[in-house]
C-alpha cells in the first residue's frame, strides 16, 4: 500500500487540458438556441438568447479567444524543474498532460483538413503561450472524421489514420522523443520520460471505444496496445520508476472485453500506476479501482477532468494543478465592459473541499461512503461535478445512486462493484441514467 510523502517533499504542479473544442465559426451576438446539434454559430442577433463574446450556457462549444485568454493567464515559465520543489508556490508548472478533443461538436460538416487546421491552430496557439513547457498530448475521439472512427494499425492506405498520426507526430516534435513519435504514427499511443522517476504513457482510447465501428472487427486488443502497455509497465517496475497513464475516453466506458482487460492490468501494477488522468466526459468525476479478490480495497483512481468547453450548460474549466479546478464564470464574463480580460478563478481544491488527509484512492473511496449519509457533501460535489453549473433539476435519489455506483466503476457493465452502496438501485436503472446523464 502506498504511504503518504513527509511534510516538505518536493511537489510538481501539473496543469491538465482536455476537451476544448475550439469552433471557429463560433459567433459572438449568434442563436445560442438552435435545432443543430452545435449552436452560437451563424449570423448575428440582438436580444435575449444571443451568444456571449466569451461562450454560453448552451449546446456551444468555443471561440479561440476564449481559449487563448485561459491559457494567458496561467503561470507560463517552464517548470522543468519544477518537480524540485517549486510547485508550491505560483511558480510555473512543471508539465501539461492534454487529453484530446480538439475540433468542435459539428461532426457532419468536418473533412480531414478541417481536422488538421484545428490540431494545428490549437498546439500553436499551446506552444506560444506556455513557452518551453512540456506537454504530454492523448487522441482524442473527435480529432478523426468521420468522429469516432479509428482503424487498427494493420488497416492501411488511405482508410488507415496515418493522415492524422503523422499530422501529430509533426505537431508534438518539440514535445516528445523520437521513440514516443514512432508509436505515436503507428497507432496513437507512446511513453515517455516526464522527469527521472516517473514515466507517462499515453493511451489512445479510441481503440475500446463503444462508437468506434472498426472494433467490430477485433474489439480485445485491436491495436495490441493492451499487450504493449503490460511492457511498459513491467519495465518501470524493474527500473523503480512510477507511471501516469492519461488517455481520453475513460476506462468504463469502455467496450466490456477491453475494459476488464485494462483493469486487470492496474490491478497488477498498482504499486507502479500513480495515478490515471482522462477526460471526455466534459464533468468533473472520476472512477476507482478496487483489488479483483473482493474488489473492497481500492488500488487505484482515474480523475476524469472537466472540460475546457462548455459544452452542454457549463462554465468552462481547467484543473491546474490537480485536484483543483478553475472555471471561467460566464454570466460574469460576458457581462463584464468589452476589452475586459475574463477572470478564471478557483472553484475548490478537492482535498480542502472534501476533507481528504491525502488524495489516494482510499480516500476517495472514503469520500463515496460518506456522501452515502452526508447530503450537504453530496450536493457539494454535484455543484463542482458541473463546474458550478449545475443542471435546474436537482440530482435526487436515483440519480445519486447512479452518480456513487458510476465513481465507483472503474471497468463497465459491472453491477458487483456497486453492491456495497446505499440505497440499492437496480443495475439497469443504473445504465439506463447513465446513458441520459453523458453530455459527450
Amino acid at each position: 500500500p502506498p504511504t503518504p510523502p513527509p511534510p516538505g517533499a518536493p511537489t510538481a504542479r501539473i496543469l491538465f487540458l482536455t476537451d476544448l473544442h475550439w469552433d471557429r465559426q463560433y459567433v459572438p451576438g449568434s442563436a445560442a438556441a438552435c435545432p443543430d446539434p452545435l449552436c452560437c454559430r451563424g449570423a448575428f442577433r440582438q436580444g435575449p438568447g444571443a451568444a456571449g463574446f466569451w461562450g454560453s450556457y448552451s449546446k456551444c462549444d468555443l471561440p479561440l479567444h476564449t481559449i487563448d485568454a485561459l491559457l494567458a493567464q496561467l503561470p507560463n515559465s517552464t517548470g522543468r524543474t519544477g518537480h524540485t520543489g517549486s510547485g508550491n508556490g505560483t511558480g510555473g508548472f512543471a508539465a501539461a498532460y492534454w487529453t484530446g478533443d480538439i475540433p468542435a461538436h459539428n461532426v457532419w460538416q468536418q473533412s480531414r483538413g478541417d481536422q488538421l487546421r484545428a490540431l494545428r491552430t490549437v498546439t500553436a496557439l499551446l506552444r506560444a503561450r506556455l513557452g518551453g513547457l512540456r506537454v504530454f498530448p492523448a487522441v482524442g475521439n473527435h480529432e478523426a472524421t468521420p468522429v469516432n472512427a479509428f482503424p487498427p494499425p494493420y488497416v492501411r492506405g488511405n482508410r488507415s489514420a496515418a493522415w492524422l498520426y503523422d499530422a501529430m507526430a509533426e505537431a508534438w516534435q518539440d514535445w516528445l522523443p523520437p521513440a514516443a513519435l514512432h508509436t505515436l504514427r503507428v497507432g496513437g499511443f507512446y511513453t515517455a520520460q516526464v522527469w527521472p522517476g516517473l514515466r507517462l504513457v499515453s493511451l489512445n482510447m479510441n481503440f475500446c471505444s463503444q462508437a468506434n465501428f472498426w472494433l467490430l472487427i477485433n474489439a480485445t486488443d485491436p491495436a495490441g496496445q493492451l499487450q504493449w502497455l503490460m511492457g511498459v509497465l513491467a519495465d518501470a517496475e524493474r527500473d523503480g520508476e512510477k507511471v501516469h497513464i492519461i488517455g481520453h475516453i475513460p476506462p468504463a466506458h469502455c467496450l466490456r472485453s477491453w475494459s476488464w482487460n485494462y483493469y486487470r492490468i492496474v490491478n497488477r501494477f498498482e504499486g507502479t500506476i500513480a495515478a490515471q488522468f482522462f477526460g471526455h466526459t466534459h464533468l468533473d468525476e472520476f472512477e476507482l479501482f478496487y483489488d479483483e479478490e473482493t474488489l473492497s480495497r481500492p488500488v487505484s483512481i482515474a480523475f476524469i477532468a472537466p472540460s475546457v468547453t462548455t459544452y452542454i450548460n457549463l462554465n468552462p474549466g481547467a484543473p491546474q494543478p490537480l485536484p483543483c479546478t478553475f472555471i471561467l464564470n460566464l454570466t460574469e464574463a460576458n457581462a463584464a465592459p468589452p476589452g475586459t480580460a475574463p477572470r478564471w478563478r478557483r472553484l475548490y481544491g478537492a482535498r480542502q473541499a472534501y476533507g481528504l488527509p491525502t488524495a489516494f484512492p482510499a480516500d476517495w473511496d472514503r469520500l463515496v461512503r460518506r456522501m452515502q449519509d452526508d447530503e450537504q457533501l453530496f450536493q457539494l460535489f454535484w455543484f463542482h461535478l458541473h463546474k458550478g453549473h449545475p443542471p435546474r433539476e436537482p440530482c435526487g435519489g436515483p440519480c445519486k445512486a447512479a452518480l456513487l455506483c458510476a465513481l465507483r466503476s472503474g471497468r463497465a457493465a459491472d453491477p458487483a462493484l456497486c453492491r456495497p452502496l446505499r440505497p440499492a438501485l437496480p443495475f439497469p436503472r443504473v445504465l439506463e441514467l447513465w446513458h441520459q446523464r453523458r453530455l459527450c
